[in-house]
């Protein structure tokens, strides 16, 4: 059975070469803490030889150089324990470095559709929040954990070397503590640290929703329903931070603090329990000299106290921090055959394909085939929910299918390399998303070597002169600054002038026109015949009207394919499409009543 890796062995794993940093920062904390005790031991040292030549106190000679001492000592461990921290900062920041690249590297490799089901702000506070975490474990909390091992077995030499009874009084002290903290953090309540996290993820998701929401909550006027499941978010994470804060810690964390910054009443009972023997023994001058170092020593009590309490709070949220990354490593991500193969042609064909989504009990696809051959223009139509957009995201491997086989160029798409495929098709969604850049660079993206002549050449084959003519500087305007906002429209022939550029001999429609007006819609079907001359096109459609003249169109509902067939046959057929049409010539015959009186009158 493989041995599972604790989260410190786990962390370290992404630090890489600078795991060594790390440890060679763990070893300085360690000499850092000692050097820092040894300075109470030069003061019991002064102590010693003042009680011995008392009251002539000018016969004690090394009380200066035990002064020095002391102060070397001090300096030495600050300076120390600084070299400490420079390193375990160092591999830290490069260790979250990692995370964060390793992840959005994994990101990467996941389908598509991952990200439709896994809300951008969600997974930016379980990579990035998560990355930040860590930083505080790496950075101090490791440091200090091995520091305060280092002090405590110095501690429990020096506690027992001088007088065992009074050394037991001061980790009496300490015994009590450790009880309180795991009180706090272990047994039952070791899981509640997960549960505040989940409820912080589910706060941040809720967030960035609403945000993103506020135009359309303002036009609807809706602020108060809309906020509804952001304030629960809050809320909810509210009542877990003052449940574990009140109910959990209150009264443990204040038996912990009571003790050990009063350790020195465990002290005070041992000595006037021991005081008598040592007068009559004539030790009285050994009696007061250890009295006095241990009344100094149980000061560094609390202070090793609250570094357990520290690190040990550090590793719970590391703890946590690790089991959010995991959920972001563990993304599904696209398998690539071992011997990829290349598609021929720019033929689509579904055989017998079904799908259903992750934890859904019904399939979204159920047992469809059809074939699309090369240059021909296909169309999804169907009652929403029918699975006309799961359909297109097959082809792309947004998704894999569940069963049968999905085919480009007459080879199975889970055969071709993820980056062929993307370079084979082309995508136009409903709501296609631009950068803060240039209009320049917004093209390029989906070519990033190509010049401006060719950007342009794309840019006027997308009918979007008119939008570059009108903005200051051009193709090099930059985008979402300075006021300088497209319209839906707008932005969506930019994105075809993207998919034009690519020249990929597949292209997918999302329903492209669904938020441009009456204006913008014309030139985007004046781009359409650009962008699409010599494809295969493979078209989701909501208005019929721009499937008339596909070569063939494909009826889904709930899943299954009804109908196939061009427009005229469809209608022949007088099925699901033939009711479809009729319901939509309707619907754009349709008039306002009352304005229609009022125009006749």
């Amino acid at each position: 059975m493989e041995k599972k890796q604790n989260d410190v062995a786990i962390l370290l794993g992404y630090a890489g070469n600078y795991k060594r940093l790390t440890f060679l920062g763990l070893f300085l904390s360690a000499v850092a803490m000692i050097l820092g005790m040894l300075p109470y031991i030069c003061i019991w040292l002064v102590i010693r030889d003042l009680v011995n030549v008392a009251p002539n106190w000018s016969e004690a000679s090394d009380i200066a150089r035990y002064g020095w001492m002391a102060f070397i000592f001090s300096v030495s461990g600050i300076v120390v324990y600084f070299c400490a921290l420079m390193c375990t900062h160092l591999a830290a920041f490069r260790t979250a470095s990692n995370i964060r690249k390793q992840g959005m590297s994994h990101l990467m490799k996941a389908p598509l559709g991952f990200f439709d089901s896994n809300a951008s702000g969600l997974l930016r506070n379980r990579l990035d929040g998560a990355a930040s975490d860590t930083e505080t474990l790496l950075a101090h909390n490791l440091a200090d954990i091995v520091g305060t091992i280092a002090m405590f077995l110095t501690m429990l030499v020096l506690m027992f070397v001088f007088d065992w009874r009074m050394g037991a009084a001061c980790l009496l002290a300490a015994v009590i503590s450790v009880a309180a903290m795991f009180t706090m953090m272990g047994g039952k309540n070791a899981g509640l640290m997960a549960e505040y996290q989940a409820a912080q993820d589910n706060m941040s998701k809720a967030g960035t929703e609403y945000v993103r929401g506020i135009p359309v909550v303002k036009v609807f006027q809706q602020t108060v329903y809309s906020f509804k499941a952001f304030k629960e978010a809050i809320e909810d994470y509210s009542a877990k931070a003052e449940h574990y804060q009140a109910d959990v810690c209150k009264v443990p964390q204040a038996v912990n603090l009571t003790f050990t910054e009063g350790a020195f009443i465990f002290l005070v009972p041992v000595v006037l329990l021991i005081a008598p023997s040592a007068i009559e023994g004539g030790n009285l001058a050994g009696f007061i000299t250890n009295f006095a170092f241990y009344a100094v020593f149980s000061a560094i009590v609390s202070t090793a106290l609250a570094r357990i309490m520290f690190a040990a709070s550090g590793m719970m949220l590391a703890q946590t921090a690790l089991g959010r990354i995991y959920q972001v490593m563990s993304a599904p991500t696209l398998k690539i055959s071992d011997n990829p193969k290349v598609p021929k042609g720019n033929e689509v064909e579904f055989k017998d394909v079904s799908f259903t989504y992750d934890g859904a009990e019904v399939e979204a696809l159920s047992h469809v085939s059809f074939k699309a051959k090369s240059g021909e223009t296909i169309a999804f139509v169907g009652p929403s929910g029918g699975g006309k957009t799961t359909a297109a995201s097959l082809i792309p491997r947004f998704w894999d299918v569940t069963d049968g086989i999905v085919q480009v160029g007459g080879v199975d798409v889970r055969d071709v390399d993820p980056h062929v495929l993307m370079n084979h098709i082309a995508f136009v969604f409903q709501n296609n998303r631009l950068f803060k850049a240039s209009i320049l660079e917004n093209v390029r993206v989906a070519k990033p070597d190509a010049t401006p002549e060719e950007v342009m050449a794309a840019l006027q084959a997308a009918q979007c002169m008119d939008i570059v003519d009108k903005l200051p500087e051009g193709i090099h305007t930059m985008l979402g600054t300075e006021g300088t906002y497209l319209s839906g429209g707008e932005q969506q022939r930019i994105a075809l002038a993207r998919a034009i550029l690519k020249d990929a001999p597949v292209v997918v429609l999302d329903e492209a026109t669904a938020f441009a007006d009456p204006e913008n819609e014309a030139l985007i079907q004046k781009a359409f015949s650009n962008l699409t001359k010599d494809k295969t096109v493979i078209m989701i459609a909501h208005r019929l009207s721009t499937v008339v003249n596909a070569d063939k169109i494909i009826v889904l509902d709930e899943g299954k394919l009804i109908e196939e067939g061009a427009h005229k046959e469809l209608l022949e057929k007088n099925g699901m499409y033939a009711r479809m049409w009729t319901d939509y010539t309707k619907a754009a015959q349709w008039k306002i009543g009352a304005l229609e009186e009022g125009r006749n009158a």
